[in-house]
């Protein structure tokens, strides 16, 4: 094991644990300022719940000896047999390193999906729902990509999460909000974000964490993490100057929601190719990703689909392009110095995603809806979440 690696790793852990909170700061600051402490609350409550998920089954069942291609084993059930000795998909690191890096994508992945229904779940029923979608839905996803089963067995490509983490929780964002039902009064008047400021605050600890969600999947300091490094920069800055110029063409002044829109776009989108493009390859990705993820938002808004803070379009549309990307521009294999397998490849990963995900999010959502009940009351959605469910408000 190199020392150099280890450093790296656990730098890129912290790195990706700060995304979190970044991703609360630029949800909280979309959200009226009656919902601001629900929505922080649902992406901070995600690191203690996935974390403890995380040891005790999910990463046995991500990373686990493979079944069948779908899932792994549970012989790491409880960290069991998880220690300082050289993790099994990267010996140049302990396992315990490769555990918590990982971990930190699992926290991310459910809280992303809290944007699309914002301003109307209850906070239990989503404590069940992150629960249930890390089992049933992250961990063989994970397993399929990564650990061993049979998308990696086909040599589908997703270097840092863009079908894993991206696909995955766009398309549930998107059943969530089809099962879950406008919020009151959607369509009657604006529901504008009530602190921009945040909102950029979040955009720039998101950007800053990337570096360690993309380059640290290289799983050394080598010269991938170096590329990863890179792309993940140059895509994010091309894909911020496309949205501005798509909002100033089109509303006809430079928007500052729009330019942090256009960032994670193309965080998303560079996302699965972060190790695999050139820095020109990158830049086509970044343009690509905001006139994709621009319109995939425009097609939202004439549909009237109650996404609340644009989860499928920034993270599913972009994660889409992201893995499709990968199969044209990966250096060696991909459509233009390859062949056409690797785009195939890429495409199969795409659909099996977005039909699992659709699938067992709807089973996930219909039995706590049966049960439990996924909506606040009229209400309480009406007083706002922030007092009706923690009795606290986030400004005096």
């Amino acid at each position: 094991m190199n020392s150099g690696d280890i450093s790296w790793i656990l730098i890129s852990a912290a790195l990706v644990m700060l995304m979190t909170p970044g991703l609360a700061f630029f949800y909280g600051g979309l959200v009226r300022r009656k919902n601001v402490l629900t929505i922080i609350m649902q992406s901070f409550i995600a690191l203690a719940i996935v974390t403890v998920i995380w040891i005790f089954w999910g990463y046995s069942l991500a990373f686990g000896s493979d079944i069948y291609g779908i899932i792994g084993g549970l012989e790491w059930i409880g960290l069991m047999n998880v220690g300082l000795e050289p993790a099994p998909l990267a010996p140049q690191i302990p396992h315990l390193a490769f555990v918590v890096y990982q971990g930190m994508f699992a926290v991310i992945t459910p809280a992303l999906i809290t944007g699309a229904f914002a301003d109307r779940m209850k906070f239990s029923s989503y404590f069940i729902f992150l629960i249930l979608w890390l089992t049933f839905v992250y961990s063989p996803v994970a397993h399929w990509v990564w650990g061993g089963g049979w998308l990696s067995a086909m040599g589908a490509l997703d270097f840092a999460g863009g079908t894993v983490v991206h696909i995955n929780a766009g398309i549930a964002a998107l059943v969530t909000v089809l099962i879950i039902g406008k919020r009151k009064g959607f369509g009657s008047y604006s529901m504008t974000p009530h602190n921009i400021p945040l909102v950029v605050l979040g955009t720039a600890i998101l950007w800053f964490g990337w570096f360690g969600f993309n380059a640290g999947s290289a799983l050394a300091a080598n010269e991938s993490a170096v590329l990863a490094f890179v792309t993940t920069n140059a895509t994010a800055a091309m894909a911020t100057l496309t949205w501005l110029m798509l909002d100033w063409i089109q509303k006809g002044t430079p928007s500052v929601i729009g330019a942090v829109t256009g960032a994670v776009a193309g965080l998303v989108a560079i996302t699965p190719a972060a190790g695999f493009v050139s820095i020109q390859s990158a830049l086509i990705i970044g343009f690509g990703a905001s006139l994709f993820c621009y319109a995939a938002i425009q097609l939202k808004n004439k549909l009237q689909l109650d996404d609340a803070l644009d989860v499928w379009g920034v993270h599913g549309v972009g994660g889409i392009w992201g893995a499709l990307a990968t199969g044209i521009f990966a250096t060696g294999v991909g459509l233009i110095t390859g062949s056409l397998s690797q785009f195939a490849t890429q495409l199969i990963g795409v659909i099996a995603t977005i039909v699992y995900s659709i699938i067992v999010t709807l089973i996930i959502l219909i039995a706590i809806d049966k049960t439990v009940g996924l909506r606040v009351g009229a209400k309480e959605e009406e007083i706002g979440l922030d007092i009706s469910l923690h009795l606290e408000e986030a400004y005096e």
